[in-house]
């Protein structure tokens, strides 16, 4: 089983049910999401957080991991991946960082950092990322589980 933990819910602004104005995502979406993309990647069970944060916070850590200083909509901070771990180990899949300021759909960056969490690459592959993000968010506003 896939679990998504949302982290400082309190000060982010994320609640049991949706704060529009600073995430239109509640929690249990976050989860649903989070399954979705592992299980289309074959990762049936692990532990991923999600964190929201402010566009100040996000400028931060864009700069201390990716030299630019600027805010910006997701960062991705994985950490086991897809690689076996034993069988009493918890993977864990990594962090995801959203900035709902910077972010024009907070369900498709959740999308997209797992993706990238998962291994997946964007910036080096032949498009097969973005192509299953978008085949990923035409299922997630289906509603599918996995």
């Amino acid at each position: 089983m896939i679990v998504a933990e949302v982290l400082d819910a309190s000060h982010s602004g994320l609640r049991a049910g949706a704060d529009p104005e600073r995430n239109p995502v509640g929690a249990a979406e976050v989860q649903r999401l989070c399954a979705l993309v592992a299980d289309a990647i074959g990762i049936h069970g692990g532990h991923v957080a999600v964190q929201f944060a402010s566009a100040d916070q996000i400028a931060r850590l864009n700069l201390r991991y990716r030299g630019l200083d600027e805010p910006t909509d997701v960062l991705s901070f994985p950490i086991d991946g897809t690689d076996e771990v034993g069988e009493e180990a918890t993977r864990e899949l990594g962090d995801i960082v959203i900035c709902p300021a910077y972010t024009d759909d907070v369900s498709e960056a959740i999308v997209h950092a797992m993706l990238h969490l998962l291994g997946m690459d964007h910036e080096t592959d032949d498009g097969e990322m973005l192509a299953l993000q978008r085949e990923l968010m035409l299922r997630a506003t289906d509603g599918a589980t996995p």
